[in-house]
């Protein structure tokens, strides 16, 4: 093959990369970015000052404690969670193991509001059960595990199913016991996958509305979640006010995210 064909050649795929790269750009600001300007930019209508007695507000205050402390929980309550159900349908036989492995992703097809409603069903005032957890944060907490069950689910399993397990097996024959065999050769391996696992979870447990807006009863300084004091605050035609709660919100999602996955890049150099 001469010179000229080669660089031919890598013209076109430089070419093809740009052109990539500018399409993806494109759609990215378009879905993405420009959405989240335009909630920052409204957010500052009212000048820095009004910015912050939105967000400093009691009730604002209120809302966003406890939206973090039990997205924390959430998230914490997952990692344990999560890593057992995928240690499970990974390396466990039983009946109806792909019924159970497909009912994972359940709360990813299920629209929030329905999740909300068979909640609300099955542990509020006419709960079948007779378990009443109706407007409690008890009540929130159960409808943030749903709809974040497989997020580190599904990042912890494939990583298993990866997982070389001749070291296990060499240990397991140097007499180690099974927890320690998990302790020292197997949750090192998992903890990048289950730190983003949960970052996903707590940025979801932010976020989320359709599922609390039914069972929260969205009482004030007690079961209210930022997302649907959010939405009490449009309805209350105050979108300024909205926007600025909104876009703590999503600071904060974004702090946690860059932050677990600079953790995972700090383990895994410090792996090596």
């Amino acid at each position: 093959m001469s010179a000229l064909a080669v660089t031919a050649r890598s013209a076109r795929r430089s070419h093809t990369g740009a052109l990539g790269l500018g399409v993806a750009t494109l759609y990215l600001s378009v879905i993405v970015l420009l959405p989240l300007s335009a909630v920052l930019v409204r957010s500052l209508d009212g000048g820095v000052g009004a910015f912050w007695d939105a967000v400093s507000s009691r009730q604002a205050v209120a809302a966003l404690r406890f939206t973090l402390l039990v997205s924390l929980a959430t998230a914490a309550i997952n990692v344990a969670g999560g890593t057992l159900i995928a240690w499970v349908l990974v390396r466990d036989r039983f009946p109806g193991k792909r019924i159970v492995n497909a009912l994972i992703d359940l709360p990813f097809a299920l629209p929030t509001i329905v999740a909300g409603l068979v909640l609300l069903t099955l542990y509020g005032p006419r709960s079948p059960f007779g378990i009443d957890l109706a407007y409690t944060q008890s009540a929130v907490l159960l409808a943030l595990l749903f709809v974040t069950l497989p997020f580190v689910i599904r990042s912890v399993q494939p990583v298993l199913i990866e997982l070389d397990r001749e070291m296990e097996e060499a240990a397991l024959s140097l007499g180690a016991r099974n927890a320690t065999i998990f302790r020292r050769i197997v949750l090192p391996n998992l903890v990048p996958a289950i730190l983003s696992g949960a970052a996903l979870a707590f940025a979801r447990a932010v976020g989320e509305f359709g599922s609390v807006v039914l069972i929260s009863g969205n009482i004030p300084f007690r079961t209210q979640v930022g997302s649907v004091y959010v939405f009490k605050l449009i309805e209350s035609d105050a979108p300024v006010s909205a926007a600025a709660v909104s876009t703590v919100l999503l600071l904060v999602s974004l702090a946690v995210l860059l932050g677990i996955r600079a953790l995972g890049h700090w383990g895994a150099r410090h792996d090596r």
